[in-house]
C-alpha cells in the first residue's frame, strides 16, 4: 500500500491520557510511521525509563527526551507520542510547532488516577502520595498543553477508536 504524505502529528498530555495507544491506532488509520518518545529511548539505550531516571535523574532523562523528539519530529509522515513532561522544554516546544500538527489529548484527574493506578514503570508515580503528584503536574503542564495545541480531545470513559475518530474527523476539516 502507497503511503500518502500527511503533516506530522504530535500527541501530548499527561500521563495516562492514552497517547501511545490512540498514536498508534491514528498512525495505522493514516498510513504512518508511528513513534513513541519513551520507547525509543528505551530502544536506544536497552533499559527502562525508570532505570534512567534512577540513575541520570530527572536531568538526564530530560535531556535524552529533548535529544530524542528533536530528532524524531523532523522525520517524515509520522505519528509521534510523546512523554507527558517533555513539552516543559523550550526545545521540545519549537521541534513540535515547526514539524506538524499537535493534538493534545487531555483526560481528568479521576481518569488519570484510576488508569495509572497500576502503573511501576512511571518514575513520578512511584511515591506514597500519587494524587497529589498528579494534581501538581496538572497546574504546572496544563497551560503548557493548551498553548501548544492545535486541536484538544479529552479522553475520559473512551475509547481509542472514539478518539481515533474524533481526530480524523478534524483532520478532514482542516
Amino acid at each position: 500500500m502507497k503511503k500518502l504524505q500527511y503533516q506530522n502529528i504530535f500527541l501530548i498530555g499527561p500521563m495516562g491520557a492514552g497517547k501511545s495507544s490512540v498514536g498508534k491506532h491514528l498512525a495505522s488509520q493514516l498510513n504512518m510511521d508511528f513513534y513513541d518518545s519513551d520507547e525509543e529511548i528505551e530502544k536506544r539505550t536497552g533499559v527502562d525509563i525508570g532505570w534512567i531516571y534512577d540513575l541520570e535523574g530527572p536531568e538526564g532523562f530530560c535531556k535524552r527526551e529533548i535529544d530524542v523528539i528533536n530528532e524524531l519530529a523532523v522525520l517524515p509522515n509520522i505519528v509521534l507520542s510523546t512523554g507527558g513532561g517533555s513539552i516543559i522544554a523550550v526545545e521540545v516546544q519549537d521541534a513540535l510547532k515547526k514539524n506538524g500538527l499537535i493534538i493534545l489529548l487531555d483526560v481528568s484527574l479521576e481518569y488519570q488516577h484510576s488508569r495509572t493506578i497500576n502503573e511501576s514503570r512511571r518514575p513520578l508515580l512511584r511515591v506514597h502520595n500519587r494524587d497529589e503528584v498528579l494534581k501538581q503536574l496538572y497546574l504546572e503542564r496544563s497551560p503548557i498543553y493548551e498553548s501548544l495545541a492545535d486541536y484538544r480531545v479529552l479522553t475520559d470513559n473512551r475509547s481509542v477508536y472514539a478518539v481515533t475518530e474524533d481526530i480524523l474527523r478534524w483532520l478532514g476539516k482542516r
